[in-house]
């Protein structure tokens, strides 16, 4: 089991974006928060609830969920899921506990979108850095997504902001590993 550190405040998330060195807008009401939520089905970490109601970085790798494409923001939901499926397709990739593949690919996409309904939401950070869409979690890791190729960028947010933006070296993992997010910490390892 992990050691997690405490969610972070909406003044350390402020000293957070700072360090960002881009624009940052005034942050998201809690209504805000629940309609991006309803909008686009999914649920914000609790520290990333947190790190958006202290503001909203702006710039062509931060989600604008306040003023965004609403296609746009559908694409970044949808990438990580994507990159599945395009491994699937075109690198063979396919998981053992999914049972034999389908000898033919409309079927073996369709299967693996079934399985891939059922895992976790990642929800984009800042480029492809994306935070699993827990509900009332915090302290799960950052995760760089492409197809899957996927790497720890942070043990938590605040580790990834430090890390990616302050000049902080990743350093190890938390005693007892990083926090598991099922499905996708199977690519880490």
């Amino acid at each position: 089991m992990s050691t997690v550190e405490p969610a972070f405040t909406l003044e350390e998330a402020h000293d957070l974006q700072a360090s960002l060195a881009e624009p940052v807008r005034p942050g998201l009401s809690e209504a805000e928060l629940d309609d991006v939520e309803a909008r686009f089905g999914f649920r914000f970490a609790a520290d990333h609830r947190t790190f958006l109601s202290a503001g909203v970085p702006i710039g062509d790798r931060w989600p604008d969920w306040r003023c965004g494409n609403p296609e746009q923001l559908r694409k970044r939901l949808d990438w990580p899921v994507d990159g599945v499926l395009y491994d699937i397709e075109h690198n063979g990739f396919w998981l053992p506990d999914w049972g034999m593949r389908p000898l033919d690919l409309a079927d073996a996409l369709a299967r693996a979108r079934e399985h891939l309904a059922r895992v976790p939401q990642l929800v984009p950070v800042c480029g492809h850095r994306y935070l699993p869409g827990i509900a009332g979690s915090s302290g799960y890791p950052v995760l760089s997504v492409y197809q899957t190729d996927i790497v720890y960028y942070g043990y938590d947010l605040r580790g990834y902001l430090r890390h990616d933006f302050g000049d902080e070296p990743l350093g190890p993992p938390p005693p007892g590993g990083p926090r598991q997010i099922e499905f996708w910490s199977r690519f880490v390892e």
